[in-house]
This record gives structure tokens, C-alpha cells and sequence, in this order.
């Protein structure tokens, strides 16, 4: 198909604005090319929100595309279709479809903690642990619990199905298991079920194994495992909830919680998992409460937590992709328990916001679950400051808008994961790679040299996260790597005040090599910045193209003297899309080869001074190798 142009769009805008409407089901509108070979015509139907060039106009408007046989293109990115713009002849369009208007003819089910487990609502502390009911293909535990074996199979089914159900009958599962592994499926192609099942669990095998090669995990996205599948009530792979369900529209919501001391769980047999490992929970705690709470949240399944002991060394470190993008539950008093604030909260090793695991699993959105009526959530402050009644409760609020900015800047996550605890010390380090979007990462074991370790996420982490530790660190490293600093360093010295800058400091990890294409001034005379106290100001003078003097405020909001002297200077990029309010310089020395010395850093805050810097045209984009 060829690309829209821009006078098609604006003939869709107007369309829009006079209400006319070319036929079909809801407003619709037909949009022509240029065929160059035999055309044909395919319908796209967009997503309620698609951000994009008709942004403004909102709801599922459709779009008839004459196609000339090229890739069809989305009328409003001008791109092909996002993953929820959907061409109608799409078959995971169309599957989706039939399972939306299955779904919506279900009648009304209600499961409740009395049907449940036999506990009387009212008792139940946490509202949204109480009852829930839907259309959602929910079944209750009761249900999910009967053996198929006392359910025989009609015979009128259709000859596939009764293979399948026969093979559940064989495996001896029950009625939930079978529900599990058959509801997603209600809307395939039966005929090749069977053999692609098989292809998928080969392939998913396959993909873990090529994870891990020796002592690196050269996937840091893997998957789970599991994921508790909240309508069947059922543990099923993840590959299969992901081939069945379409990861990218399934609602799947991970739970993120407070760890408990031993005591005061138990380690509970249950169906959910087909009685495979106990699964140690809080004694006041009901996983089938659990179920009602995250239905009512939205979720149709839910990770699985469980780590057998082979599978640590790819599990663990990896956790944090599960979180990555998504909306996560957070139970911060422990999982299922009720939020509730005592003295000596923060002080409790156990503490959601002190555990060092729990720093990657803050996702994308949070929902703070075990809310109760006249609990944390619904305190007001009082006062514009952000203070609250009691410092208790202060120190929550503070805490969970802190989280907002952990996953994007480096010197806060840093900072934050000091300040957290963990039983082996390396959990600290681990726990930091989803959060600088390592390419790869250490397998887990549980003592390992730390300073090693460190090294190897640094190698591996994002080129921006990279840059933030040569461009922000005001020292230089203490180890064999002088640009950046070492987990000594971390540990012992002040970190930078949270800021940003865009740069990033790549790495060829064959030679060894952490090199950054930069802005660079060879030589520029830098004073004022000698002394020791934060936040000094000084001055930058360079020379123009015409030999003219010109000098720039800047400003170090640090404790490393800058003596008086000339520098090569490297600037991170002023001109970054996400325009941040400082330009950011390395201070160093250039060696041969092209190689650079960091000494320390400092910023020029004023963007009137960056721009003027930049009109100057002293300073040109080189490549540098840093020792």
C-alpha cells in the first residue's frame, strides 16, 4: 500500500469535522492511493487511543484501505498497524473478536469469600477480597477442584475436542487444570492444537537454554515460567497463556510484596499448583482472597513466584522483566495482608521499601492492594509541604511518589537500593539491572566477588545509564575504569544530586573498549572551581574561530576541586529531544589514540549560555576511547 499523504489526511480530518461518513459500521472513512498493481481493499480498525497524527479524534473509528499489495499501512501513524490498531483480516483480530463477544454473552458470576472458603464477607477486612462478580469466564475453586474423570465427555462433541478432553482425562487433571488448558483455545483451529502445542513447549525450552551461556544470561527478558491464571484458578506456563491470549492484550498483573519472617507463615498445599511446592504465605492470608482482590483489580492472571533451585541461576537475576512496562499490584504489608502503618514500620528489615529485590518490581504504574477503608491510601495532608498528620504517614507518601523516578535516573535508583537491605550482599547488585536496562546479565549465585559483579553489570547496562556515570560522577573511578565510578565508590561517597543528561558511552566488549561520540572543545580554560564547597561557580573561556575570547558560567555541584588550569572538555548532546535544563562536561585530559582522562565534571546550567556555546562552533562531535 502506499504511504498516505498528507493531503489523505487532511481529507480524513475534514470528514471528521463535518460528520460525513463513507458507509460501514460506525464512523468510517475510505481513503484511496494510487494503485500501481491489482488492488485490494482492507478494512483497519484503530484503537480508542492511538498516538499518532489524529490523535485528537478519539473511539474505533475504521478506515477502508485500497491496497496495491504492499504492507497496509495505519492510517494514523502512517506506519503499519501498532500492536493495537488491527487489521480486520488479521487472525489474532479476528480470534479476539469471537473471544470478546463470547465472553460478553456469559452470564453473570459471582464468587465471594463465603463460597470460597466458607469465611463470612463482612469479616473479610480488605473490601476488594470479599466478593467479585463479572461476565469473565470465572469458575469457582469448587469447581476447578472436581476430577474430570467424574465428568465423562458428551458424545456429540466435536472428534477434536473429545481428543483433548480425552488427554486431560488420561493425565488425571481436574476440572480447573482442564479449564485451564482448554479456555484459550476455544477460538483456535482445533485441528493443529495438539502439534502446536508441542512446538511451542519445545520452543520455549529451547529459548531458556539459549538464555544462559556459561556464566551470562544473554537474555535479560526472559519470561516467567508460570503465571497464575486467575479465572481457572490454575499455575499454567507462560508460554501457553502468551500463545493463547496474546501477551500484548492479555491483562496480566504482577504482584510485588513485603517478604515475612517465617514465623509468622505457612508453607500451604494447595490445588492452584497442583500440589507441586508448598507455597509460604502469611497465616492470616487466603490464596483464594488473593484471587477475588486481583479479579477486582482487573487481572486475568497474575506471575508465579516459585523458584525450584535449578532454575535460580536464570530466575533470579531475570525477575525484573516481569515488571518491566506493566501495571503492578503491590501488597506492602506482605501478600494478601491488609496495608496497615505501626510504629517502627520503615524500621523493619522486612519492609517493602527496604528489601533490595523490590526496587525493579516498582513497574511501570503501581496499584497499592490491601486497601482499606480509612487506611494510608485515604489520608489527606495537611498542608502544600506534603505533610500529613502523623511523620509515619508522611514518610509512606514520600516514599511512594519517590518511586515515580527510580527506573529512569541512575544516581536515585543508586541511592535508593544503599538504603535497602538484602541477605546476600550481590542481591543489591542484581537488583539494579532491569532498572539500567542491562543487554545482559550475570547468572545468579549467591556469593560472587561484589566489585566483579558491578563490573559486569556496568559492561552490560544501557549506553545512557552508561553516560550518566561518566557525565554526573564528579570523580574519577578508583579501580582500572578512571571514567566511571567503581562499587567502592557507590557505597562510600556522596552521589550526585539527581540529575540528567543525554549522552551514551557504548562498549565493544571484545576489545574491551567504553568509547561515546561527544561534543568536544579541545582546549578551554576553566577557573573559579578550585575550592571544596557544593554548588561553586566559575567560569569557561574559550577561544572562537577568530581568536575572540568568550567566557560561559558554570557551575559544579560538587566537593572535587577543579584546579585552575586547560582542559579538554567533552559535552553531552544539548540538542537531545527530551530537552534537559543543563549541558553536562567531562573534565579530563586527552592521551594519544584519542583516548581521554577524566578528572571530574561540571554543567552549564543557563540554556542561553548552552546556545551561545553552541552558535560559537568551537566545540565539534568526535569519538573518544575512555580510560
Amino acid at each position: 500500500m502506499s504511504r498516505l499523504n498528507e493531503d489523505t489526511l487532511a481529507g480524513m480530518c475534514s470528514n471528521f469535522e463535518t460528520g460525513q461518513s463513507t458507509g460501514g459500521f460506525g464512523p468510517a472513512h475510505t481513503a484511496y492511493t494510487q494503485p500501481t498493481r491489482e488492488a485490494r481493499k482492507t478494512r483497519i480498525i484503530l484503537a480508542p487511543r492511538c498516538n499518532n497524527a489524529l490523535n485528537q479524534y478519539l473511539g474505533p473509528h475504521q478506515f477502508d484501505i485500497i491496497s496495491n499489495g504492499s504492507p497496509p499501512l495505519c492510517p494514523r501513524s502512517r506506519w503499519p498497524p501498532c500492536g493495537q490498531c488491527r487489521l480486520e483480516s488479521d487472525p489474532e483480530f479476528i480470534e479476539r473478536r469471537k473471544r470478546d463477544i463470547a465472553f460478553a454473552s456469559l452470564p453473570e458470576v459471582t464468587i465471594s469469600a463465603q463460597t470460597e472458603i466458607g469465611q463470612a464477607e463482612s469479616s473479610v477486612i480488605v473490601p476488594l477480597q470479599r466478593k467479585h462478580t463479572s461476565k469473565g469466564p470465572v469458575i469457582s475453586s469448587s469447581l476447578a477442584d472436581t476430577p474430570c474423570g467424574t465428568l465423562g465427555i458428551l458424545g456429540f462433541l466435536d472428534e477434536v475436542l473429545t481428543d483433548l478432553l480425552e488427554h486431560c482425562i488420561a493425565k488425571d487433571y481436574n476440572f480447573g487444570t482442564a479449564y485451564a488448558f482448554l479456555r484459550p483455545i476455544w477460538f483456535k483451529d482445533w485441528d493443529t492444537i495438539q502439534a502446536e502445542l508441542v512446538r511451542r513447549e519445545e520452543q520455549e525450552r529451547d529459548e531458556r537454554q539459549k538464555a544462559l551461556i556459561g556464566t551470562q544470561i544473554v537474555n535479560p527478558h526472559i519470561p516467567p515460567r508460570r503465571v497464575w491464571d486467575l479465572y481457572s484458578n490454575r499455575v499454567v506456563p507462560w508460554w501457553w497463556i502468551v500463545w493463547a491470549n496474546h501477551e500484548q492484550q492479555s491483562p496480566l498483573i504482577p504482584m510485588s510484596h513485603a517478604w515475612m519472617d517465617e514465623a509468622d507463615c505457612v508453607k500451604a498445599s494447595t490445588n492452584i499448583n497442583g500440589f507441586e511446592w508448598p507455597v509460604p504465605i502469611p497465616k492470616e492470608t487466603n490464596l483464594n482472597l488473593i484471587r477475588i482482590e486481583m479479579l477486582n483489580l482487573g487481572a486475568e492472571g497474575g506471575q508465579s513466584e516459585d523458584l525450584h533451585a535449578e532454575e535460580w541461576r536464570l530466575d533470579r537475576p531475570t525477575i525484573g522483566s516481569v515488571y518491566d512496562g506493566r501495571r503492578v499490584a503491590c501488597y506492602l504489608n506482605g501478600l494478601g495482608r491488609p496495608l496497615r502503618l505501626k510504629t517502627g514500620y520503615f524500621d523493619n528489615e522486612q519492609c517493602w521499601f527496604k528489601r533490595a529485590w523490590t526496587l525493579q518490581e516498582v513497574g511501570h504504574t503501581r496499584i497499592i492492594a490491601g486497601d482499606t477503608p480509612g487506611g494510608p491510601l485515604h489520608a489527606k495532608p495537611i498542608d502544600e509541604y506534603g505533610n500529613y498528620e502523623t511523620g509515619i504517614l508522611t514518610r509512606f507518601h514520600k516514599q511512594l511518589g519517590s518511586l515515580d523516578h527510580v527506573s529512569l535516573r541512575t544516581f536515585v535508583a543508586l541511592a535508593e537500593m544503599q538504603n535497602r537491605v538484602s541477605v546476600y550482599p550481590a542481591d543489591k547488585i542484581a537488583g539494579l539491572a532491569h532498572i539500567f536496562k542491562s543487554s545482559g546479565i550475570p547468572a545468579y549465585y549467591e556469593i560472587q566477588v561484589l566489585e566483579d559483579a558491578w563490573t559486569a553489570l556496568v559492561n552490560r547496562m544501557h549506553p545512557r545509564f552508561r553516560a550518566h556515570a561518566f557525565f554526573l560522577y564528579p570523580r574519577p573511578g578508583d579501580t582500572c575504569k578512571q571514567w566511571r565510578l567503581s562499587l567502592n565508590q557507590v557505597t562510600t561517597t556522596p552521589l550526585p544530586v539527581d540529575c540528567d543528561c543525554y549522552a551514551e558511552v557504548y562498549r565493544d566488549e571484545v576489545a574491551d573498549d567504553d568509547w561515546c561520540e561527544v561534543r568536544c572543545i579541545e582546549q578551554g580554560f576553566v577557573r573559579g572551581l578550585g575550592g571544596e564547597d557544593v554548588n561553586r561557580r566559575g567560569e569557561l573561556m574559550v577561544k572562537g574561530l577568530d581568536g575572540t575570547k568568550h567566557v560561559f558560567n558554570v557551575i559544579a555541584t560538587h566537593q572535587c576541586p577543579i584546579p585552575e588550569g586547560t582542559y579538554t572538555l567533552l559535552g553531552s548532546n544539548p540538542e537531545s529531544y527530551h530537552r534537559t535544563r543543563s549541558q553536562h562536561w567531562a573534565v579530563g585530559r586527552r592521551l594519544p589514540k584519542h583516548r581521554f582522562k577524566k578528572i571530574s565534571v561540571f554543567a552549564i546550567t543557563d540554556l542561553v549560555e548552552v546556545d551561545r556555546l553552541m552558535q560559537l562552533g568551537v566545540d565539534e562531535e568526535t569519538t573518544y576511547h575512555l580510560v
